[in-house]
């Protein structure tokens, strides 16, 4: 059996990547991964403690997570395209040029 241990462990460090991607990288598309990289690791927290406590309230918010997710990719990718055909970048210092 995995200790409870080794599920924060791995999800404080998938987190702290995530976050550094965000706060280090200016590609918007990178940016929605290293945000999809950080839901996963809350999610692996949420499983971690609901298989500690017997319990199955974690399984079902990592499954709301991972549903929140897939809307907030479609709706990013979204934006990235359109600022893709308005600035040919995706680069996101362009974004405040987007302003009509």
């Amino acid at each position: 059996m995995v200790p409870l241990s080794h599920y924060l462990a791995l999800g404080a460090i998938m987190f702290v990547i995530g976050a550094a991607g965000v706060l280090m990288r200016r590609n918007a598309i990178i940016i929605l991964m290293s945000i999809e990289l950080m839901l996963n690791a809350v999610n692996i927290t949420f499983v971690g403690f609901s298989r500690q406590w017997g319990d199955m309230a974690g399984q079902v918010f990592a499954i709301f997570v991972i549903t929140i997710a897939a809307a907030e990719v479609a709706l990013g990718l979204g934006i990235v395209i359109a600022m893709y055909r308005d600035r040919e970048t995706v680069d996101v210092t362009q974004a405040n040029l987007m302003r009509g």
